[in-house]
């Protein structure tokens, strides 16, 4: 039986994030997004060979219309990759991306593969949640403990807000926050390098002169970061999910478009290729709580992570949380103890946005550039999901 190898990470890229479904990227296809930041990754590894790449493992958290049939191999065609390079697609909903690189990491680590690309896209202005044909089983209806399953997400946010003791000024509070944290992070360029900057391309009708108008513009941040937000904008906000809730547009993640993609090896391949190593992947652990509450999922999911690299919690240097919602993410940093101060030091996705199964990929981005900007050891991504789950992945910087 062969020794298990170590899956480091070379490359790790990914578009802005747009706001859907209007933003800048609501009409750039999740197949040709995908593509993109494909190149991308390949770019910040000119050494490698591209035939050397095995299979390319992708998340969509809602894999139809035109980010359907096997969007993963797709991407990997439109990308220019040679034919040999395969690709999958799978779907965790908002753990999509890390479960491609948390699988992406299997493989090498057992020595089924040397280098293997792991990644993610959603558009979320072509495909909306829950996709344009949802078919709930029967029985979902039928017995009450199945009813949580077809919960929409916002009122998952509310359960926990109740049960969790979380009131409608901590979610604000923490809302702005994520904002303040963002721009904060956007004027210092701490996201450039991250970032694959994209030429976004409009045509617009002149019924006038009977002409299209073309224009050109260059996307490099994200467009849901506000400067102008404020605890008094945000207080006047209505619940959107239930009459009496304290769940609202403010203090949710933003729906969004975006991908993000990563290069995994082996240490074999990073000799073969003359690599360098920007981090390792860790551990990689998923646990499943009553879809009714699924936004506690991170509570249960960090501690295995945890435990599966052998690390203590205050180890961790970073800690990319997920915010589905202010309501989650507060419950579980109050219930793990986690330190403020490292959990999405650049704002999240109420700020950033929330591309479903491209987060996975879009915030390991983060997670593994952070690491070496600020010499920390140990980053952390984690998220809640849908139907009741929490994934995390840990990284170590190299």
């Amino acid at each position: 039986m062969s020794t298990l190898q170590q899956a480091y990470i070379v490359a790790a890229i990914r578009s802005p994030i747009g706001k859907a479904p209007r933003g800048a990227l609501s009409h750039y296809r999740p197949d040709d997004l995908l593509a993109r930041v494909i190149r991308g990754a390949l770019g910040q590894a000119p050494n490698l060979d591209p035939g050397a790449i095995e299979d390319a493992i992708v998340g969509c958290a809602m894999p139809e219309g035109p980010q359907g049939l096997n969007v993963g191999r797709i991407g990997v065609l439109l990308s220019g990759l040679p034919s040999s390079v395969a690709g999958v697609t799978v779907n965790r909903f908002c753990a999509s991306g890390l479960t491609a690189i948390a699988m992406a990491a299997d493989r090498i680590r057992v020595g089924e593969a040397d280098v293997l690309i792991a990644a993610g896209t959603e558009s979320m202005s072509m495909v909306p949640t829950m996709g344009p044909n949802t078919s709930f089983s029967p029985d979902i209806f039928a017995r009450d403990e199945n009813l949580g399953i077809a919960y929409g997400m916002g009122l998952t946010a509310e359960q926990v807000a109740t049960r969790w003791n979380v009131s409608r000024q901590e979610q604000d509070a923490f809302a702005l926050q994520s904002h303040q944290r963002a721009l904060a992070a956007q004027k210092a360029g701490e996201f450039a390098d991250e970032i694959l900057p994209l030429d976004v391309v409009t045509r617009v009708p002149d019924l006038g002169t009977e002409q299209v108008i073309e224009s050109h513009r260059r996307l490099d941040l994200d467009e849901g970061v506000r400067a102008d937000t404020s605890l008094e904008a945000l207080a006047r906000l209505r619940p959107v999910f239930a009459a009496k809730g304290s769940v609202t547009a403010g203090n949710s993640s933003q729906i969004s478009d975006g991908a993000g993609a990563l290069l995994v090896v082996s240490e074999r391949a990073l000799k073969t290729h003359n690599l360098t190593p920007l981090a390792r992947f860790v551990s990689f652990a998923v646990r499943g709580v009553p879809p009714e509450i699924m936004g506690i999922g991170p509570k249960f999911a960090i501690p295995h992570a945890l435990k599966l690299a052998g690390l203590k919690q205050d180890q961790l240097g970073w800690i990319e949380l997920n915010e589905a919602f202010a309501a989650q993410s507060l419950a579980v940093i109050r219930d793990l103890d986690l330190d403020p101060a490292v959990v999405n030091p650049m704002g999240g996705a109420i700020a950033l946005g929330h591309p479903l199964g491209a987060t996975g990929a879009i915030r390991a981005a983060t997670v593994v550039h952070a690491l070496r900007r600020r010499k920390l050891d140990y980053g952390m991504l984690t998220m809640c999901v849908g139907t009741g789950m929490g994934a995390a992945g840990v990284f170590e910087r190299v």
